[in-house]
């Protein structure tokens, strides 16, 4: 097909063209900022819930020692 300018038709189906691509390009990017966006998001919230169970067991860890201490010093106090 052979391309004449001067043909309202074609001039119109290659706007119509033109203007598609643009919109699909507009959301492809917008995709893409969304999807880095999210990915960044998720990458700080696994942080946060990693932090979060690190200081939980790091208090049953302490809790524990506790425990045992107290344990360890109830039986020297009944041997005695």
């Amino acid at each position: 097909m052979l391309f004449n300018p001067f043909c309202p038709i074609t001039a119109a189906k290659v706007l119509a063209l033109k203007a598609t691509v643009i919109l699909l390009l507009t959301m492809l990017i917008k995709a893409k900022i969304r999807i880095t966006a999210f990915s960044a998001l998720g990458v700080f919230l696994l942080l946060l819930q990693t932090l979060a169970f690190l200081a939980v067991s790091g208090g049953l860890a302490v809790v524990a020692a506790g425990a045992a201490v107290y344990a360890a010093q109830q039986r020297k106090a009944s041997a005695a």
